[in-house]
This record gives C-alpha cells, sequence and structure tokens, in this order.
C-alpha cells in the first residue's frame, strides 16, 4: 500500500473519533449543569483545558462561557481541531482515496460533515444543543460501524482502527486529567455527593457508568481510575484502546506478537506491557497527573514513531543507493 494512502486512512480515522470526542465532552457537560444545584458555577473551563489550545482560545474569545466554548469546539472552522474542521480534514482524507474506502462509508461520512456544517452556516444555532451532539455522536459510530462492515479487515482497516484506537486512547487521559484536577472547587468537594455527580459525568462522557455500576456498584476514584485506565475489556478503557491499535500494527507489518521490528512496534509495546502489569494503586500513589502526563507523553512518542515508520518521506539518496544495490 503506498504510504499516502496509509496516512489518509489513518488520520481519517483519528478526525472522525476526535470529532466523536469532542461532541461527548460538550453533551455531557451540558447534562452535568442541569444536574448540579441551582447556583454551582458551569464548567466550561475545563474543556477548553482538555485541547491544550488554551491560548488560542484566550486570542479568540472574550468569556469562557457556554456559547463562547461551544463556538469554539463545535464550529470554528479557523480552530483546526473544532468539530467542523476535524470533520473537514477527515472528508478530505476520504476524498483522496474514494477507490480504497467502501462508496457506503464515504456516503456516511460526508452526510456526517455537511449536517454539522448546516449547523455551521447557521451560526452554531441548532434547536437542542444536547439533541445536536448526541447527533453528532450518532453519526460517528454509524461511520465506525459501517466501515467495520464494509471494509476487509486487511491492511487498510488496520491503519484505520490504528488511528482510531490510538485517539480514543488519547481522549480518555485527557478527561481523567481534567476532572481530576478542576472541577472540583476545594478539596472539601471531594467524596461530596457532587464529587459522585462529577465521577458519574466522566464515566458517562465515555458511555462506560452502566459497564461500571454493572462491575463495581459504588462510585470510589481508584475504582474509576482502574476501569479508565487499566481495564482490558471496556472499549474505551486506555489499556484496551492500546491493546486493539498494537494488534493492528502488528498485523500491518506481519510481526509476531510479543516481537518488534521497528521503533513503532517497540513503542506500543512497551506502553501496553506498562498498563498490563500496572496496579491502580501504584498510578494513586504517584499522583494520577503525573501518571496520566508520562502515558501521554508516551502515546505521543508512539505516534511520532508509527509516522516515521510508515508515512515520512525517505531521503531520495537512499532509494537510490537502495535500487543500485538490488
Amino acid at each position: 500500500m503506498l504510504s499516502r494512502v496509509a496516512e489518509s486512512i489513518y488520520w481519517m480515522a483519528r478526525y472522525v473519533e476526535r470529532a466523536e470526542n469532542l461532541a461527548r465532552y460538550v453533551d455531557v457537560t451540558l447534562n452535568l449543569i442541569l444536574d448540579q444545584p441551582v447556583g454551582s458555577c458551569e464548567q466550561w473551563e475545563p474543556l477548553v483545558s482538555t485541547t491544550g489550545d488554551q491560548e488560542y482560545f484566550n486570542e479568540h474569545y472574550a468569556e469562557t462561557d457556554a456559547d463562547s466554548v461551544i463556538q469554539f469546539l463545535t464550529f470554528d472552522r479557523d480552530y483546526p481541531n473544532s468539530i467542523i474542521s476535524s470533520l473537514r480534514i477527515a472528508r478530505e482524507n476520504a476524498r483522496s482515496i474514494r477507490e480504497t474506502i467502501s462508496s457506503e462509508s464515504w456516503e456516511a461520512l460526508n452526510e456526517f460533515y455537511h449536517f454539522v456544517l448546516a449547523a455551521t452556516n447557521n451560526g452554531g444555532r441548532v434547536g437542542s444543543p444536547s439533541e445536536f451532539f448526541r447527533t453528532v455522536r450518532q453519526y460517528s459510530q454509524l461511520f465506525g460501524g459501517v466501515i467495520d462492515a464494509t471494509m476487509a479487515h486487511g491492511e487498510s482497516w488496520n491503519f484505520f482502527n490504528m488511528g482510531r484506537m490510538l485517539e480514543r486512547a488519547d481522549k480518555t487521559t485527557r478527561i481523567l486529567d481534567v476532572k481530576y484536577f478542576t472541577l472540583l472547587p476545594s478539596i472539601a468537594d471531594v467524596g461530596t455527593p457532587i464529587d459522585d455527580l462529577q465521577w458519574s459525568a466522566v464515566l458517562q462522557s465515555v458511555s462506560g457508568l452502566e459497564t461500571y455500576r454493572k462491575r463495581y456498584h459504588g462510585l470510589t476514584v481508584p475504582r474509576v481510575i482502574e476501569f479508565l485506565i487499566l481495564d482490558r475489556a471496556f472499549p474505551r478503557a486506555v489499556s484496551h484502546c492500546l491493546t486493539a491499535s498494537d494488534v493492528s500494527l502488528h498485523a500491518i507489518t506481519g510481526t509476531p506478537a510479543g516481537e518488534f521490528c521497528n521503533s513503532a512496534e517497540q513503542r506500543l509495546g512497551l506502553l501496553r506491557s506498562e498498563l498490563a502489569f500496572m496496579r491502580v494503586e501504584e498510578i494513586v500513589d504517584d499522583g494520577l497527573h503525573q501518571f496520566i502526563d508520562s502515558l501521554q507523553t508516551k502515546m505521543n512518542s508512539a505516534s511520532v514513531c508509527i509516522h516515521e515508520t510508515f508515512f515520512a518521506l525517505r531521503p531520495v539518496e537512499t532509494l537510490t543507493m537502495s535500487q543500485s544495490q538490488s
């Protein structure tokens, strides 16, 4: 497969997953505000923090309120990681590989993009924000389902799945980190009903509240951390996502499981093993934020290695030398 095609599939998957996760963040915050006691502070600033682009937000928006944050995360055409920008880039990638993906998946993504574009052209005015963001999530899940159902699970699909799972793991760590540090107004609120409500919102944001309750029943911080980071079966847990991404990576290269032949396999394999043999008590004792910060750095490093292994341009001299030696 051409590296250009593989890279387009990989990033198409990442950008669609990114759009879905942004919709999850906003939808859960909208519901959380409705459930909070009257007079409680609205929690919009943490959503800006999850992006890591606070500087851009401060330069373009005067207030950190619902209208500004929703506009920033959803309809801002100039912000490259908004929902509309993510879908535009995903669609451009899909357009460049129309011959590789199924017509059904192209139609699903095209319809998804135009749904958000229509709201963007309308100035971001939607009848019900919650319903709008739920529809965004459904469009994303429909697209992923169509890809899974209509695309052969060969090399192309594995590039798609590798990108999708890496992006999902990254977004799960970001929302967990933001909750831990910024949602509660003071340390005295830890363990209160408001704290439980916010942890429930975190689980809802990854569609994991029901699964969590079936397994653990009561809400405790260590169990939520264990569920979202170390669980091997929940599809949005970091450990599950990295394992799925690593399986797709080995399927692409043909390297036997447990071995590596390039830097991407080495980095992702190390990260997967680290989580597989870790206990939640170690994460809590060392500090959740410090752990997540380190984890995100390692995931970014694995992503860079994937780029260098599969997508980066090789120097012409190397190609010439290789041809002369053959």
